[in-house]
């Protein structure tokens, strides 16, 4: 399994920009961001990369985990890999809400595969759920994708855009060939982590800068 953390500076948070819920404007101290790449036939078979992030007040640093599968073997541990994530996040770190981008979606997943390898966890029952796109939706009266709302944002894309059916296709060949990660190229594995972690990253900046950017959001 590849497993990468990543550090970002952040370099000036106004609190009067950041997304409000439950009377603050601080819930990025107390948010995890999280999004999956998976693999689904009929029902969900396994988690290709999962990758979180949490904002660390006291470094002013956004802290990405990410893990991706490099074999069929890897489906089950990195789902004992984002419970422990999910339980230091919320019993050390104190973290309370779960910041995704339709995320109900990941939910299914993610709490699928959790129970079927015996794992008490319904990560949007563990965190209280804010989803940007219903956010978004609430505004506008209509859905709208990640990255169409990364350009209001103004958040320019580091990586490359991967359709869900390229990653599926590639997920299913890593499940049943446990040689083909071995000959994947290694740009092509950078890729996926990169266009991974961006999702993660866009929910962060998204959050800070909420009120900056909402008042556009139905013009």
């Amino acid at each position: 399994m590849i497993i990468e953390e990543k550090s970002i500076y952040i370099s000036d948070i106004d609190n009067n920009e950041c997304f409000e819920k439950d009377g603050s404007r601080e819930i990025y101290k107390k948010a995890l961001f999280f999004d999956l790449e998976h693999y689904i036939y009929k029902k969900p078979i396994c988690i290709g990369v999962f990758g979180c992030a949490y904002y660390d007040d006291a470094s002013k640093e956004l802290k990405l985990t990410q893990y991706m599968i490099e074999n069929k073997s890897d489906a089950a541990a990195i789902l004992s890999l984002a419970k422990d994530y999910f339980y230091k996040a919320k019993n050390k770190l104190n973290k309370e809400y779960i910041v995704t981008f339709s995320g109900n979606n990941d939910f299914t997943i993610i709490n699928y595969l959790f129970e079927k390898n015996n794992i008490n966890v319904k990560v949007n029952e563990y965190f209280k759920s804010i989803d940007l796109q219903r956010e978004y939706e609430k505004i506008v009266g209509k859905v709208i994708g990640l990255k169409n709302l990364e350009k209001i944002f103004n958040i320019a894309r580091e990586s490359e855009l991967i359709g869900g059916a390229t990653l599926a296709k590639t997920f299913y060949k890593v499940i049943k060939d446990d040689e083909y990660f071995n000959r994947m190229p290694d740009e092509k594995k950078t890729k996926i982590m990169t266009y991974n972690g961006q999702d993660v990253i866009s929910l962060f900046y998204m959050l800070v800068s909420w009120s900056t950017y909402a008042h556009k959001l139905d013009q």
